[in-house]
């Protein structure tokens, strides 16, 4: 017998809802252009912030301290070209949040972006 409507809508499998880890290269260079100069560590991180919920689909984004660092390193206008993060879903322990996850974005040291994946 072929399988029915209902068959088929359960095989599907979303990853929405587990906690994931995944490591991301974003060109910064790319989303602070034509932003003026005292704008660009701001601009930075916002691009940031939405890149993270865009990818991870969770609306609560929360960035390391260390990350922020990382971007304001260099001052208010030379913001890095590229950024090594780490985007991982995580479970919401606070029972006020309507959202069940949250994404924290983490910085990761790499020394060049050269054949960064192979």
């Amino acid at each position: 017998m072929a399988p029915t409507k209902k068959d088929r809508e359960k095989k599907g499998h979303s990853a929405i809802n587990e906690v994931v880890t995944r490591d991301y290269t974003i060109n910064i260079h790319k989303c602070i252009h034509g932003v003026g100069f005292k704008m660009h560590a701001p601009g930075a991180l916002k691009e940031i912030w939405k890149f993270a919920m865009k990818e991870r689909g969770t609306p609560d984004v929360l960035i390391d301290t260390r990350l922020n660092k990382v971007v304001w390193a260099k001052g208010i206008r030379n913001v890095h070209y590229r950024i090594q993060v780490r985007l991982s879903r995580k479970h919401n322990e606070d029972e006020n949040s309507p959202n069940k996850f949250y994404t924290l974005v983490t910085y990761v040291l790499v020394t060049t972006f050269k054949k960064i994946y192979k």
